[in-house]
Parts: structure tokens; sequence; C-alpha cells
């Protein structure tokens, strides 16, 4: 599900958007309007940086571009992002602080794309057991009603015996599924 809220509050909009797809890559909807909208001189707030992207050299890109916009990116998790320095005068400490800020990004976009790495390897490790162990038919969602059961109830609905909306009563699924099953049902047969 994707969410984008335009509350108006006196003298200042915010714009929240809410992705639900992975950060694995940039092509998300929610995302795309973002980098639409957003103009130089606004701020960018972020939860994690693992929440804009798990990909360390794409998400410094990111970041490189908003910068290049002129637009201010604050991360909730890296709290010297959240400090303005706005009219500070001295030009070595704020060398200092955009220098910290960039080793942090680096560094936790470097965590993000290791966690990544580490997560699809444990599941292909898990997939290379499970096949091993004879076990590779229990991987992937149950099946919510065994094909004898819907072969039995299904050829009902092909003699007229049931309607269609009554197999799916019977059997206790969605016309989704229903579907799914009769078109698997009659590549069988």
């Amino acid at each position: 599900m994707n969410k984008y809220f335009d509350e108006k509050l006196p003298g200042q909009k915010y714009k929240i958007f809410t992705d639900k797809h992975t950060g694995k890559n940039f092509d998300r909807p929610q995302y795309k309007i973002l980098k639409e909208v957003v103009e130089a001189g606004d701020e960018l707030i972020i939860t994690e940086i693992d929440r804009l992207g798990r990909d360390k050299c794409e998400t410094l890109k990111e970041l490189r571009y908003f910068k290049d916009l002129g637009i201010t990116v604050r991360v909730l998790e890296i709290p010297t992002t959240l400090i303005s320095f706005d009219g500070m005068k001295n030009d070595l400490a704020l060398m200092m602080v955009e220098t910290i800020n960039n080793l942090l990004i680096e560094l936790y976009s470097t965590l993000a794309q290791a966690e990544m790495a580490k997560r699809a390897k444990r599941q292909r490790e898990g997939i290379e057991q499970m096949k091993a162990r004879g076990e590779w038919a229990k991987y992937g969602r149950p099946k919510i009603v065994s094909d004898e059961k819907f072969s039995k109830e299904f050829k009902r609905v092909q003699d007229g015996t049931i309607s269609i909306d009554e197999c799916m009563k019977i059997l206790g699924i969605k016309r989704s599924t229903y579907y799914t099953m009769r078109r698997r049902y009659i590549e069988k047969n």
C-alpha cells in the first residue's frame, strides 16, 4: 500500500510519503513522486538510511542528487544530520560536520547492503538444506485446498451440479484462488 499525505499546517507544508515496497531499489511509486515534488530549500526526513535504499552506491547517488538540488536530507537514526548549522560562520567546523555526516551515511549504507546480502545468503542456504533433506515440497505458502479436493468439486462445476460460487463456498476459497486452481487443473489434465 502506498500513501501520500499532503497536510497543510499554519505557515508550513508537510508532505509525507509512505512506501511499502522494499528499499532494495529505487523503482518505487511513492519514491518517484517524492523526487518529482521536492524542490530546492526543502528538507527530506528519512527514518533510517536503509528505508531510502539498501544498495550503497545507489543510495549515495540518490543522496548526491538531493544535495545537488539544494535539498537537506535528515536521517533520524543519524543524529548529526538533524542539527542545523545555518548561520554558522566557521567553514572548517561546517566541513568537519559534513565529513562526519558523509562517513556515517556511508557506514550505515554499507551495513544496510551487507545485511541484505547476508539475508539473501541465509535464504539460499536454507533452501539448499531443505532440498538436501527432501523437504523442498514444504517450501512456500501452504495450499488452502488440496488438489484432490479441488478436483472433486471442480468436476461438479463442470457437470453443472454446483455453481462456481457454491464451489468457492464449499472449498472456502476466494474467486482469484478458484481461477488459479482451475487454470492449474486444466493445464494438468
